[in-house]
């Protein structure tokens, strides 16, 4: 969508001339139409930021084509001419998707700031949209960010595997992407005009979540009121994406067996076997193979899921990828914000790249999403960074601290009080309620100044 694109729609050929002679005049490229048939098709065939509408055309309500062009151009905005004394009509185009409104015969600058106004939102909105799209776009692949050899060589083996209907099993620490890598394997497949269930096998007790994957007849226990589909019956045709496999309860690995043998499975309370076409990607961040080995996951079970195995690397083997990944959490949570920047500072940078990354994709996405919130200029810098990130932490030589350790809860906890002072230390002996040089001793003794 051009900045500079609009649409005036109406049949007043005088007013029609001379708001585009305006418009012009500042530099928007302006487009035409003297009825909304007329403006529609444009929209069809023009990327338009601003349309600008008489309320009364001769084909149409201007307050019903406000609800047209919103309902198939969301991002555009709309600004609707009202005749003098019709002020209600501006208010109901307003509750049905307009910018604003403006009564005609008004002072001709008022047009301006209120077009510029509406371009901008129009351009943010578009902006927002195409990183929504990235984020939920049908090419699964393309929204993996990154260049390390370490994911590319991932994202081939994805890639040849989603051409197939072989049972999948991905590994990998908490927060690599498993699931955003199930999605777009399925997105990949001949299945993907059908339905991508996921569910987390660790959010529900056995019981649950035997009903939620197979579903219930009703009558079968207390509550069961009606027949339930379950999440297999709603991914027929489509993928079901089981997260967290190694937390599944015995019973339950049994009767999943069943459905990777057979594509059948018993409902809670039915007799009958309920027959599916589904196929089955699964995630852990545990050793499956040792869980076999202790007894507690069927090693049937296990070969049936690792037909074929894809190891998702942890982030702080792919260093290469956490600045890009940085900038597009910056760009996505700053237009959710409102606000725009100029990229990372390098220190910042030099921090995220330093740090070990335990909680992997999904902490760094956190933290920038944290730090673009804390930003008050155009550059994000490593100030906005964790306390606990911006001083590199060590221990006493030959100190070992545990999590019963009170000297490690004392540790963390002014940890955070640092981090909400953003490193004020003046303030955080405040907030401690003790003196500046016992907290200068405590930094210097937990490694924290």
């Amino acid at each position: 969508m051009q900045k500079d694109k609009l649409l005036i729609i109406d049949d007043e050929e005088r007013l029609r001339s001379l708001l585009a002679r305006i418009l012009e005049l500042e530099g928007y490229d302006v487009l035409v139409a003297s009825t909304g048939k007329e403006g529609l098709k444009k929209l069809q065939h023009e990327s338009i930021a601003v349309v600008i509408s008489d309320v009364k055309l001769p084909d149409v309500n201007g307050i019903e084509l406000t609800s047209q062009i919103k309902a198939g151009w969301p991002a555009t905005e709309i600004i609707v001419l009202t005749a003098f004394g019709t002020i209600n009509d501006g208010v109901k185009a307003i509750k049905s998707g307009a910018f604003d409104y403006i009564t005609k015969g008004d002072d001709n600058e008022k047009i301006i700031p209120l077009v510029s106004k509406a371009m901008d939102k129009a351009l943010l909105q578009q902006r927002v949209l195409e990183l929504e799209k990235k984020l939920n776009n049908k090419f699964g692949f393309d929204r993996l960010i990154g260049k390390s050899a370490a994911i590319t060589d991932v994202i081939k083996l994805a890639q040849k595997v989603a051409l197939t209907d072989t049972t999948v099993l991905l590994l990998g620490e908490t927060g690599t992407g498993k699931e955003l890598f199930a999605e777009a394997i399925h997105q990949a497949s001949p299945r993907n005009a059908k339905t991508f269930v996921a569910v987390n096998c660790s959010a529900f007790t056995k019981e649950l979540l035997e009903s939620e994957l197979f579903g219930h007849k009703a009558g079968s226990f207390t509550g069961a009121v009606k027949d339930k589909k379950g999440l297999f019956e709603e991914a027929n045709g489509g993928t079901i994406f089981l997260d967290e496999i190694g937390e599944l309860d015995h019973d339950l690995q049994a009767k999943l067996l069943r459905v990777l043998e057979s594509q059948q499975f018993l409902k809670i309370g039915d007799t009958r076997p309920t027959q599916v076409n589904v196929r089955i990607l699964a995630a852990t961040n545990r050793n499956l193979l040792d869980e076999v080995n202790q007894g507690s996951f069927r090693s049937d079970l296990y070969y049936r899921l690792s037909v074929f195995t894809i190891t998702l690397p942890a982030l702080r083997h792919r260093k290469k990828d956490i600045a890009p990944l940085a900038e597009y959490f910056m760009n996505y949570f700053g237009l959710k914000v409102k606000k725009q920047f100029t990229g990372l500072s390098e220190k910042f940078i030099e921090k995220l790249e330093a740090y070990n990354w335990p909680g992997n994709i999904r902490e760094l996405k956190n933290i920038i999403e944290r730090a673009v919130i804390l930003a008050d200029d155009n550059t994000v810098d490593e100030t906005l960074l964790p306390y606990e990130m911006q001083q590199p932490q060590t221990s006493k030589p030959g100190s070992v601290l545990s999590a019963f350790d009170l000297s490690t809860v004392e540790k963390l906890h002014i940890q955070r009080v640092l981090n909400h002072t953003h490193g004020n230390r003046a303030e955080t002996a405040r907030l401690l309620n003790i003196g500046i040089a016992t907290l200068y001793r405590k930094l210097k003794d937990y490694g924290l100044e």
